[in-house]
């Protein structure tokens, strides 16, 4: 599982290696010893892929349906091959213990199955024209068209499954793909470049830029980008909205996910949910659950559950097996949560249990108390901390679940139809789990925000259909 020494990252354009003049140093966050450097991508290397990937994409929209779910089925099975050493970069340079380093691998190889099927399945519709006395005796046909180039920029914390569902819908849509990773996810999308090569994915349809902000800007404001996918924080991609012109783009942003807890909940089942939900990932998700709502009659109880099950959550090195928390991306991210902890508490935030960091690793926390202008309520704090609040009426509870910018993923936990189907029609999010945490999702679903946290889908099919237009086809058969 140990690698000998640091891994060199470098750009990959048109089937071949680039070297780049500057290094991103990245150290695993358990220990600081490097275990990559990556070169970061020339402003004419940004070209040459989009470029590359521009000329490959004439010839792949060509390429039959079943050819490109075959080759993408191939993807899956050459990342299979590819396990040991992409869990072994998923917890040295994303920082994810071993347990969920095997999952993301899991969940990118079957996103890229049901990609494959959603490849034979992108279809139109049969315009009536003659619902209008022009139309008569014409034929109308809506088609879905490739946009052409899409450039995809990917985070640190889903570095592999991410990708894979951009990448992946793009190829299977008949479009070329260019990705600028972040820098912990640098080595992970290299070994996804190896195996489309080994897959037999045509050079220049998957192409890579690395680096940081700068190459961002670069390939996504480049004339010959189509669409822009984003996955990240809400700062970055107002950013990147201003920056690319008039593109279509699919925004994935911050979210701050809240969970109640009614009266008629099953208590077992939220408390292990909730737990999972906000530790899992060490809590550097945009879904983790953040805020959990209460109600009073189970208030106790759940706040006493919810504290065991996070001081049962052994925090260590996520090569030991045993691990159940891994530390943050680096040590600046843990002060920044520390520091948010002890601003709460000097409001007036009970602190439960955890609250404790050791260079980057933060025990995980349950704060109460708390009041809905501290930043570890009303802000997104990526990192194992979640606040319990407690209310009375279901009312507040949605009221204060909505409060704030952020609409991506909520949750409920209830024995009540009526208070059920109320949360479906009344929580502003793009995805509201009943009887269920925030960050609970399968992959061919619909994913996606609405208000600050973003726009557009992902989900194989809805992923294909924000990466195609509608092309308009009218036939009017003329006499000879």
């Amino acid at each position: 599982m140990l690698q000998p020494g640091p891994v060199t990252a470098r750009s990959f354009v048109g089937g071949e290696w680039r070297h780049g003049p500057l290094l991103h140093v990245v150290a695993y966050a358990y220990d600081g010893r490097v275990v990559a450097n990556v070169e970061e991508a020339t402003a004419a290397t940004v070209d040459d892929a989009v470029r590359a990937a521009a000329e490959a994409q004439r010839q792949w929209r060509r390429v039959p349906a079943f050819r490109r779910s075959a080759l993408l089925a191939d993807v899956g099975r050459a990342l299979e091959r590819r396990a040991d050493a992409l869990v072994t970069a998923l917890v040295l340079n994303s920082g994810k213990t071993l347990k969920e380093a095997r999952a993301e691998l899991e969940r990118a190889m079957a996103t890229l199955q049901v990609t494959a099927e959603e490849a034979k399945r992108i279809g139109g519709e049969i315009i009536p024209m003659d619902a209008v006395p022009p139309g008569a005796g014409r034929l109308g046909v809506a088609v879905r068209v490739p946009i052409g180039v899409v450039a995809g920029v990917t985070p640190f914390n889903a570095p592999l499954n991410l990708a894979v569902h951009k990448l992946a819908p793009a190829l299977a849509a008949g479009n070329a793909f260019v990705v600028k990773p972040h820098p912990h996810g640098a080595v992970v999308t290299n070994i996804l470049a190896e195996a489309c090569q080994e897959a037999g994915i045509p050079a220049g349809l998957f192409n890579i830029v690395q680096g940081g902000a700068g190459v961002g800007r670069a390939l996504v404001s480049h004339r010959d980008v189509g669409l822009v996918s984003f996955t990240g924080s809400g700062a970055v991609g107002e950013q990147i909205t201003r920056q690319i012109g008039l593109k279509r783009s699919v925004m994935e942003l911050g979210g701050n996910a809240p969970t109640i807890v009614h009266a008629d909940a099953n208590l077992a089942a939220a408390v292990s949910a909730c737990a999972e939900a906000a530790f899992a990932l060490s809590g550097q998700s945009c879904v983790s659950t953040q805020r959990i709502y209460v109600h009073r009659a189970l208030a106790g109880e759940f706040i006493a559950a919810l504290a065991e099950n996070a001081r049962g959550r052994r925090l260590g090195d996520p090569l030991d097996p045993t691990t159940d928390l891994a530390p943050l991306v680096d040590e600046n991210a843990a002060i920044r949560v520390e520091g948010w902890i002890q601003e709460a508490l000097r409001g007036g935030a009970t602190l439960v249990c955890g609250g404790r960091r050791e260079r980057a690793a933060i025990e995980a926390t349950v704060v109460t108390d708390v009041q809905p202008s501290m930043r570890l309520v009303c802000e997104e704090v990526f990192g194992p901390v979640v606040t319990v609040s407690v209310y009375d009426e279901f009312d507040a509870a949605l009221a204060a679940a909505n409060a704030g910018p952020w609409g991506f993923k909520a949750g409920i936990f209830t024995n009540s139809i009526d208070v059920a189907l109320r949360a479906a029609r009344e929580l502003d999010f793009g995805t509201v789990n009943i009887n269920g945490a925030s960050r609970a999702r399968l992959d061919h679903e619909p994913s996606g925000g609405t208000k600050g946290s973003g726009w557009g889908r992902e989900g194989p099919r809805y992923a294909i259909e924000d990466m195609t237009y509608l092309r308009m086809v009218s036939l009017t058969n003329l006499p000879r």
